[in-house]
Parts: structure tokens; C-alpha cells; sequence
């Protein structure tokens, strides 16, 4: 097995470097890590429902899609990542199973004397609160299961809770939702104090020591021009981001000094592919010139903002300013 001590904070090199370990070796590896703030996407989910779009503009908080299912999560300085890459030596080790490689996790809590458990689909729990949430991937063409994980262990849970805080009635769609659940950090569980660096080098000492055949690995120039460039062709991009997410109808009601105005956004692959407006507005020229006009934009501020430019946003509806009929369609 390697084991790779990845000091990167950078979400997009990291959730890259994950795939090309997966696709480009051939070796059982291991690798601990960790992120700058981030909202990390589930596989099929769609992203604008999983975030609360203002706080992650404000905060600057990076949202990046991962290669597995599950629900959304959120990563910061205090939270550990950690990935499991193995290969399958027969079909029946072709499968999803969370509870094999969460178990060395485990192993290493009740080292500091932390009574953590296994629970439902693919949470670990101290005291019935979440501590950690994982996903998996298979990758078919080489048979090797990726399993990822988060280690809340000094996060700021009030962030992970304003980053992730969406109102579920704008969307409608068939994506995978998160469960959100009552979460808690390691820290607060520890008998004695432990920085989150001293719970890193722990893991890594203790991976060392189970799997006996380990080899330390760093990444090398080759590997890391190779990521770099996946990072930017794929998870650094809006159309992996938020444009994979599947289709969906994004519904919201705001209401200005003209009256109200309802707004439905039908999205298809990021794209918006209608736009009705209704409402006790009253107007002066015909809505459906910026209906039309929003047509085939993508559901991005910046592109729509562009289209809402071109026109006298009061003169279609009534004591409207251009910023509140944005801040409508997110």
C-alpha cells in the first residue's frame, strides 16, 4: 500500500488528485488531506440545491463536484479527509461497502479512547452525533473502489451549518438529497487536548503500522503537472460544478414595492431552458421579451446579470430594480 501525506489545501487539485491516484495507479493506496473552506457536491446532486449561494459568495467558499454519490459536505482547516484506493482481486469485491474501510478509522479513535460507532448507511457517530459521512466510486475499467471520507475534528460547525442551509422549496427535482444531522467534533470528545495536526500524523502513524507492507509516496513532477491539468480542465469548470447537475425546476417568490413577482427557471444540464414570470406586478412592456431573451443562458449570476442589463428592468415590472429581480432567480 502507499500512503501519501498530501499537504495540498486546494479543493480542485485535491478532488483531482483523487481520480488520477484511482485511474493512473495500480497500488492499494491511502492518503490523508485536507481543505481550505469548501462545499464538496455529491456525484448526482443538484449543486445550487445543496448550497446556500450566498454565504458561499460572501465567504468565498469553493464548491466543487466529486466523483461519488451522497450528499453535499463541508470542508474546512479543522475537518481531516481521508481515501482509501483499493483494487478488487475477485466480482465478489466489486461492491459498496462502508463499513470495511471506516473501520481502521475507528481503530484509531478508541486509541484515544473515543467511542465511536458505525451507524446507518455510512455515518460515524460519537454519541449518536455525526462525525463522519463517506462516499465510494467504483471505477468499472480497473476494478478499484475508491472510499472517501470527512473527520470533523475542529470545524466550524456554525459555518458548515450557514454554508449548507438552502431552502429546499426553490427546487424541484430527482437528484440525491443530504440528511442533514446533529454533527460534533472529535476534539470535544478527547480526554486530553490534540491539535489537528498531531490527529493527522496519528492516522498516518497508525496506517504505517496496520498494513505492513506500506510504502511512503509524494507526489512527483509528473503527477503533479498531471493533476493540475485535470483540476483545470474538469474540476476547477462550471460545467462539472454546477452544470452536471441534472435537470430541474427552480421556483421562487420575491416580493418589491410593485408586487410580487414569481419566478420559475426549468433547467436542463446547467442550461436554462424556460423562464415564465407571474405575479400582481404591473407593467409598462411585455415580460416575455426577458423570458425569451433568458433563454438557453446558463443559471449563473454573472451570465443572467448580463441579459437583465439590456433592459429597463421597471419598465416590465413596476418599482423593480434589476438587483431584486436577480436575487429572484437564486
Amino acid at each position: 500500500m502507499l500512503i501519501i501525506k498530501n499537504a495540498v489545501t486546494d479543493p480542485y487539485f485535491n478532488l483531482a488528485a483523487e481520480e488520477y491516484l484511482l485511474k493512473h495507479f495500480d497500488e492499494d493506496i491511502f492518503t490523508l488531506w485536507r481543505n481550505e473552506n469548501a462545499i464538496i457536491v455529491g456525484k448526482h446532486q443538484n449543486t445550487l440545491a445543496e448550497i446556500n449561494l450566498d454565504y458561499v459568495q460572501d465567504k468565498h467558499v469553493k464548491v466543487v463536484r466529486r466523483l461519488s454519490g451522497g450528499g453535499a459536505v463541508f470542508h474546512d482547516m479543522g475537518n481531516l479527509n481521508f481515501t482509501f484506493i483499493s483494487n478488487a482481486h475477485n466480482a465478489d469485491e466489486i461492491k459498496i461497502d462502508f463499513k470495511h474501510y471506516t473501520m481502521p478509522i475507528l481503530e484509531v479513535l478508541k486509541t484515544l479512547g473515543v467511542n465511536a460507532e458505525f451507524s446507518g448507511r455510512n455515518d460515524l457517530l460519537i454519541d449518536g452525533m455525526k462525525i463522519s459521512g463517506n462516499a465510494e466510486h467504483i471505477y468499472q475499467q480497473k476494478k478499484r473502489t475508491l472510499h472517501h471520507g470527512t473527520l470533523l475534528f475542529t470545524s466550524q460547525i456554525a459555518d458548515l451549518s450557514a454554508a449548507l442551509k438552502v431552502n429546499p422549496l426553490k427546487f424541484q427535482d430527482k437528484a440525491v438529497k443530504s440528511v442533514r444531522s446533529r454533527v460534533t467534533n472529535i476534539s470535544s470528545h478527547l480526554a486530553e487536548p490534540l491539535t489537528v495536526t498531531a490527529f493527522y500524523d496519528l492516522i498516518i502513524d497508525y496506517m504505517s503500522k496496520k498494513y505492513v507492507d506500506f510504502k511512503f509516496y509524494e507526489y512527483s513532477p509528473k503527477d503533479i503537472k498531471a493533476i493540475e491539468k485535470l483540476a483545470e480542465e474538469k474540476y476547477r469548470t462550471w460545467q462539472w460544478n454546477f452544470g452536471y447537475s441534472p435537470k430541474y425546476t427552480f421556483r421562487k417568490m420575491i416580493k418589491t414595492e410593485g408586487g410580487t413577482i414569481e419566478i420559475y427557471l426549468f433547467v436542463e444540464k446547467g442550461m436554462i431552458t424556460d423562464c415564465k414570470f407571474y405575479g400582481d406586478f404591473f407593467n409598462v412592456k411585455d415580460k416575455e421579451e426577458i423570458e425569451n431573451a433568458i433563454l438557453n443562458c446558463r443559471h449563473h449570476q454573472t451570465d443572467i446579470q448580463d441579459i437583465l442589463s439590456r433592459f429597463e428592468i421597471s419598465e416590465y415590472f413596476n418599482n423593480t430594480s434589476r438587483e431584486e429581480l436577480l436575487g429572484g432567480m437564486f
